[in-house]
């Protein structure tokens, strides 16, 4: 090996993709629209932090700052696994919807 960096074409659609994935698409789309609701209440959270009327006061701290955003993120991944606002639900059923309608 000389250290070059070999780059393969990514294919098109990788072996066996087009068994199994109908079946698995509502599940990942649900997913996504999971981690999109908990980016959405981690970045709420962090708004109403730095606002001054957070829910933990101010601090100024840099490793107490880096702690409690990372709090926050794990707090809204969990708040969204167990239904958070709902957005979830709505978004993984609106492109249910998409997806019936286009077939």
């Amino acid at each position: 090996m000389t250290g070059d960096i070999a780059v393969r074409p990514f294919p098109a659609q990788p072996a066996g993709a087009e068994r199994g994935r109908k079946e698995d698409e509502p599940d990942r789309a649900h997913d996504a629209a999971q981690q999109f609701e908990a980016l959405l209440l981690a970045q709420i959270l962090r708004s109403v932090r730095e606002s001054g009327s957070g829910w933990l006061g101010s601090g100024g701290d840099p490793s107490a700052d880096c702690a409690t955003d990372y709090a926050e993120q794990q707090f809204a991944v969990l708040l969204s696994q167990r239904g958070g606002l709902g957005l979830a639900d709505l978004i993984a059923g609106g492109l249910r919807r998409a997806d019936k309608a286009a077939r």
